[in-house]
């Protein structure tokens, strides 16, 4: 009997709040979270850094980044995939 090694990717969307680092863009993800006692849902915001090898993503756009090796300290996350443009592509 094999066992199956295919590991689980953590993913979240969130927004470029940062990219003034070479390589690394620092990414807002605001969550809902249910308050125990009294049910009601609050907004909380946590920031990640992730690796951005070409530069590519700038402040304001909507990216899926995705859990991987660490790359430093505190770079643990990279991009995976492009949601939303912060500019239209018009101007």
């Amino acid at each position: 009997m094999e066992k199956n090694n295919s590991k689980i990717i953590k993913k979240l969307r969130g927004v470029v709040v940062s990219d003034k680092m070479s390589k690394t863009v620092v990414v807002a993800v605001t969550r809902l979270k249910l308050h125990p006692k009294y049910k009601k849902q609050y907004k909380v915001t946590t920031k990640y850094k992730a690796h951005d090898e070409k530069g590519e993503y700038h402040t304001g756009d909507k990216i899926i980044i995705a859990e991987c090796r660490p790359f430093s300290k505190d770079k643990r996350w990279r991009i995976k995939g492009f949601v939303q443009n912060s500019k239209p592509s018009g101007e």
